[in-house]
């Protein structure tokens, strides 16, 4: 109890901390806009410049490459009256062997996965004669843009980690790649999750001026004014906020630890506080401290409690949404997991505490970091005398599935906006927001439109 009682202490998230925390944020765009290297936020010129407007036309194809796995998809846009008129996807696991391979290895295997797709193309598809077929990237690793259809990768996350990659452009690997496996086919934009994401969004809903993500990783983007970017005209800025970082963050020594012993050590510092990735190893981090320290699970620490990321968020989420008196799934995933079994109410009970801290925080920080980028877009406020509705979308699986998370970073930042601003500003979920943008972005930056 008194691991726990202490780790409550050092994640509180009171809201006078939060407004601390977006005001850094505020102040780390301006710094990240201002000049190159001048924050640990990239503030990245995406090259999207016409974002969708509904009256795109034709067939287009989508590569969303974001983690462990990727999906392929394929829509036809039929202008103002037609809108997707027919879409299909496929998604595929990437085999772990090729996570540490090379470059030619993960990006043959991505063209012959694409390659099998264009096979099934079928009905309701059409592409005009002697007209090339056309792809959007989405690439949800940083990378430096050089153009709407070209850039290179800067480093890995989220668990690939292929040398010979780095710094090359990755629309010329992909091309490559196409053309081993005798695929005609042209790569229109290149994006992260989040432009995607920013697109898929601002196509369905006007009022879109904002995209998150909160799956795996995290990042945000949004639409930037052309007299505040001294780099540009007006443009969507990536923001790669992943790598913010600020003395006003709730570190606890489990974050550092996690942080010391991960590929990236020292980046991505927000990222590890509330991403999908690294919110479960938090939770097992403190159970085993408690294991180690205070013999909750017997006199023998379980071996599985050591192993890093063996609690996936996904099992968390089970064990913070258990409303049953016993708490059985509690108990059942501890035995499954960690092969811990006979726990009493009592233990249970604590973890289902530990998961609401750790989410709870996550929830919180997410919020702060959002109502950080409204700050800055002057959108936290009501403007007398206008008529003002900000949507911001989100996509993620820690969004989508993890309930008591989405529910707690909807009230935090409408507490931080208060209940005049509140109201104007939308949270909405854009379920494969990444996958759709990208395709709709390759048919805004078309060689045909």
């Amino acid at each position: 109890m008194t691991i726990l009682k202490e780790f409550r202490e050092q994640c509180a998230t009171p809201i006078e901390k939060l407004r601390q925390v977006a005001d850094a944020m505020t102040a780390e765009m301006h710094a990240g806009l201002a000049s190159e290297g001048g924050s640990k936020l990239k503030m990245l010129n995406s090259y999207v410049d016409n974002l969708p407007t509904g009256d795109e036309h034709g067939l287009f194809y989508a590569l969303d490459l974001g983690g462990t796995n990727f999906r392929v998809l394929r829509v036809q846009l039929g202008g103002r009256d037609g809108r997707v008129a027919k879409q299909e996807f496929t998604e595929v696991s990437i085999p772990p062997q090729l996570m540490t391979a090379t470059s030619v290895e993960l990006f043959d295997f991505i063209a012959k996965e694409l390659a099998r797709f264009i096979a099934t193309e079928g009905e309701g598809f059409f592409l005009p004669p002697g007209s090339q077929r056309e792809l959007g990237f989405t690439f949800s690793f940083p990378m430096k843009q050089l153009s709407i259809a070209s850039g290179t990768l800067i480093r890995w996350t989220k668990g690939l980690s292929i040398d010979d990659a780095v710094d090359k452009d990755v629309v010329v690997e992909l091309t490559k790649a196409l053309d081993r496996q005798g695929i005609d086919m042209r790569v229109a934009a290149l994006v992260n999750d989040t432009i995607g994401t920013l697109a898929g969004g601002k196509y369905f809903n006007n009022d879109v001026a904002t995209a998150v993500i909160l799956g795996t990783g995290t990042n945000a983007a949004y639409v930037e004014r052309a007299y505040a970017i001294p780099k540009s005209g007006e443009m969507v800025i990536n923001t790669e906020w992943g790598n913010f970082r600020s003395s006003h963050l709730p570190v606890t020594e489990y974050d550092q630890a996690l942080d010391q012993e991960s590929l990236n050590a020292g980046e991505q510092i927000y990222e590890k506080m509330i991403s999908g990735m690294y919110l479960g190893d938090i939770v097992r981090r403190v159970l085993c401290k408690m294991a180690e320290e205070a013999g909750c699970f017997g006199d023998i620490v379980p071996r599985k409690l050591k192993t890093r990321f063996v609690l996936r968020t996904p099992e968390m989420s089970a064990m913070h949404h258990d409303t049953s008196t016993d708490l059985r799934v509690v108990g059942s995933k501890l035995k499954d997991i960690f092969g811990i079994s006979d726990t009493s109410l009592e233990t249970r009970r604590v973890v289902v505490e530990l998961c609401n801290i750790v989410a709870t925080r996550a929830a919180c920080l997410s919020a702060a970091g959002i109502f950080g980028i409204l700050k800055k877009m002057g959108k936290d406020t009501v403007k007398k005398g206008e008529k003002q509705r900000t949507v911001i979308a989100v996509d993620g699986g820690l969004f989508e599935h993890y309930t008591k998370f989405r529910s707690c970073l909807g009230s935090t930042l409408n507490e931080l906006l208060g209940d005049e601003a509140a109201h104007t500003v939308v949270i909405e979920h854009a379920n494969d927001g990444s996958g759709i943008g990208a395709a709709l972005l390759a048919a805004s930056h078309s060689q045909y439109h």
